[in-house]
């Protein structure tokens, strides 16, 4: 078995994988054609541009998230949801992964009449089915959505609640951190908080460590989604430090949102040598053009991560995952027996 083909059949989890950002152009062509909605092309390759970041990237995050605006559209039922929460799992499965937490924002379901509850219970529902056909764990996070008012984002963490420990595990913030700084949500996370669920949140990837502390320190997250930025600050690298807080970091796509200048200023190797958790994941497989083995291997050429490190990356992401403790300890002993590192 050679490097690549090990790192495809190592055990793995994904803690940071959108559901909008993971729908294959096969899998909008057969949404289209089910729903009747056109497509400017019914060829795979030509609707790459539609639906992918080229070879150039993208200038930021902004013009990173206009691709999700492509493909909303078709996301709009019960069916859809279910359908493409199913064949994320799936592509995960292809990739070795054990375990995915899967997250999306109820909202932006809801314009062919689909509540929030509709939403997440779809795509619980998609998820679970994916788990009876390819054998991967996969929980689902629900997103408040930075653009959105109060009232819809706790909408959303009043559906959460129903819903934590019954296929759902966290709700997230995400969209644009330029424009809507942490700090503006604190009423909706005491609310989750309050009802005692887990919390992710989007920080230091498009604004600057400040973002991180609030969340970790007012919002209430135990996990910060990318953290790239975090290093601008002494005292938040050493908060995420002595918290443990892991960071979950997406290679790929925090190259790509200019969240970085570029891989010789990616600071996952500073950020091991100064202790931090961190785990590697995917964030928008289709959008980013990436999979979980392509991470990996990433890290390993640009990197010389040896395989030792990297299955450590993939441990900290079971310690880090909104699972109860027996679940983990499944998961590690897989890794931990998998015997071609």
């Amino acid at each position: 078995m050679d490097a690549l083909q090990t790192l495809s059949a190592l055990p793995k989890v994904d803690l940071h994988v959108h559901l909008d950002g993971s729908v294959s152009p096969e899998s909008l062509i057969a949404l289209a054609r089910y729903q009747g909605i056109p497509l400017p092309t019914y060829d795979p390759p030509q609707l790459h541009p539609y639906m992918q970041i080229g070879e150039q990237g993208c200038g930021s995050l902004v013009e990173y998230l206009a691709k999700f605006d492509f493909v909303l559209p078709f996301l709009q039922t019960a069916d859809a949801l279910a359908y493409v929460a199913t064949e994320t799992v799936r592509q995960a499965a292809e990739h070795g992964a054990k375990y995915i937490e899967v997250r999306f924002a109820p909202q932006l379901h809801r314009e062919r009449g689909l509540s929030a509850d509709d939403a997440i219970r779809h795509v619980i529902r998609g998820l679970k089915l994916g788990e009876r056909q390819f054998g991967v764990m996969a929980r689902a996070i629900a997103i408040c959505m930075r653009h959105h008012d109060g009232e819809a984002n706790l909408e959303v963490v009043e559906a959460a609640s129903r819903y934590c420990g019954h296929g759902l595990v966290a709700v997230d913030l995400a969209g644009n951190e330029a424009a809507y700084p942490a700090s503006l949500f604190r009423d909706v996370f005491a609310r989750a908080q309050g009802y005692g669920i887990p919390i992710t949140i989007h920080a230091g990837e498009a604004a600057g460590p400040d973002n991180i502390a609030e969340a970790v320190e007012r919002l209430g997250a135990a996990r910060i989604g990318h953290g790239v930025r975090a290093r601008e600050d002494d005292e938040v690298l050493a908060l995420l430090r002595d918290r443990r807080i892991p960071l979950e970091l997406c290679p790929t796509s925090n190259i790509q949102t200019r969240a970085v200048s570029g891989w010789s200023d990616y600071p996952i190797r500073d950020y091991v040598e100064q202790g931090l958790l961190l785990t590697v994941n995917t964030d928008n497989p289709s959008v980013s053009g990436t999979n979980l083995t392509n991470e990996y291997r990433v890290l390993a050429e640009r990197f010389e991560f040896t395989p030792q490190e990297i299955k450590g990356f993939i441990l900290n992401g079971v310690e880090a995952a909104f699972l109860r403790e027996h679940e983990k300890e499944q998961l590690r002993r897989e890794i931990l027996e998998f015997g071609a590192l």
